[in-house]
């Protein structure tokens, strides 16, 4: 079975995941596309023999569409997913599931309405091998029971629409959500403490953050955000244990000794990092679904699980307060005991 999906969002991410279904990933066909730009529709339809809708619920209704991608703006998540749900069509939606915890409740009630899985977010991170080999460590008992986590994540610069929130918001998300997978365990108190700013960042932002989470089995976590370290981009995370320690591995890089010098290159972009890793995303969820399944990646209530925690970062930041995330218990539909 060839899954046909329909793709609302067609600036740079969109663009990217159409051409990932359609050159990398076996069993997918992009049958249509939509874009609040017409143009930008049109030409990205056209690369892939796709139908141009003029809206999402257009699209979503569509009889050649048999799964939905979202990879429009965030604000737009949430009535996208919702409609694909009341249409019965698995879709698939890149972070942010939505921008606030009260809509992405709606989501989790209608998709537990409708009595089967259909959704799952784009944390691409659960995909990446380094990631899935040290939860494969943490699961097996091998470092004992995890105590502590110390992680990284390190952009070489960001634009000047970078904001200070966007730290938890944009950058630290992933974290936030691929910690609570790797932990099985669930983040409950977030605080923000901001050492000297670097003099390479604009003015209006706070870089470095140090953000401080707490996990209901009482792991510490510490995430150092440096959103303009210059150097490149470098993600690090080490799970610290009863019995021993797991690091994540850097990406595969060639040592080079030359003019009295030993190193190894440091890749400058996320893309490049994690490409592996959407691809893998990709070919399970199409996979799942070809053969009938649910999807099981992140779900919604993973969706809103990262949307609460990284929101109450953000009041921490701003507060200068230890906040609780003030989660709701979760559904026995998603796993939970509530």
């Amino acid at each position: 079975m060839t899954v046909r999906v329909g793709v609302i969002g067609a600036g740079w991410i969109g663009q990217e995941h159409i051409r990932r279904l359609t050159e990398v990933v076996t069993g997918a066909a992009v049958t249509a596309v939509t874009d609040i730009d017409a143009a930008r529709a049109e030409e990205a339809a056209a690369r892939v023999g796709a139908r141009v809708y003029a809206t999402g619920a257009e699209l979503i209704a569509a009889d050649e569409v048999d799964a939905v991608l979202v990879t429009s703006w965030g604000p737009t998540h949430a009535e996208h997913v919702l409609n694909a749900i009341a249409a019965g069509k698995p879709v698939f939606c890149e972070k942010p599931l939505a921008t606030s915890a009260e809509d992405c409740l709606r989501i989790v009630e209608a998709e537990r309405a409708h009595g089967r899985r259909l959704v799952q977010v784009g944390f691409m991170r659960r995909y990446d091998a380094g990631y899935r080999q040290m939860k494969e460590v943490i699961a097996s008992g091998r470092i004992g029971e995890p105590l502590v986590v110390h992680c990284a994540h390190r952009n070489p610069t960001v634009p000047e629409t970078y904001t200070s929130d966007m730290a938890a918001l944009d950058t630290a998300v992933h974290e936030v959500d691929v910690l609570r997978w790797l932990l099985d365990d669930e983040i409950v108190s977030a605080q923000v403490v901001t050492p000297r700013a670097t003099s390479k960042r604009f003015a209006h932002l706070k870089d470095p953050q140090i953000m401080l989470f707490e996990t209901a089995k009482g792991v510490r976590i510490d995430l150092e955000v440096f959103v303009n370290c210059q150097y490149g981009y470098d993600i690090q995370c080490e799970a610290v244990g009863e019995e021993g320690l797991v690091r994540l591995p850097d990406p595969s890089s060639v040592a080079v000794r030359t003019a009295g010098q030993h190193g190894t290159t440091v890749l400058t972009d996320w893309v490049g990092r994690f490409v592996d890793a959407f691809d893998t995303e990709f070919r399970e969820w199409v996979a799942n679904l070809a053969a009938g399944n649910e999807p099981v990646g992140p779900s919604a209530w993973d969706g809103y699980a990262a949307t609460v925690i990284t929101t109450a970062t953000v009041e921490a930041l701003n507060s200068g307060r230890v906040v609780g995330t003030d989660m709701k218990p979760r559904p026995a539909f998603y796993g939970g005991t509530a």
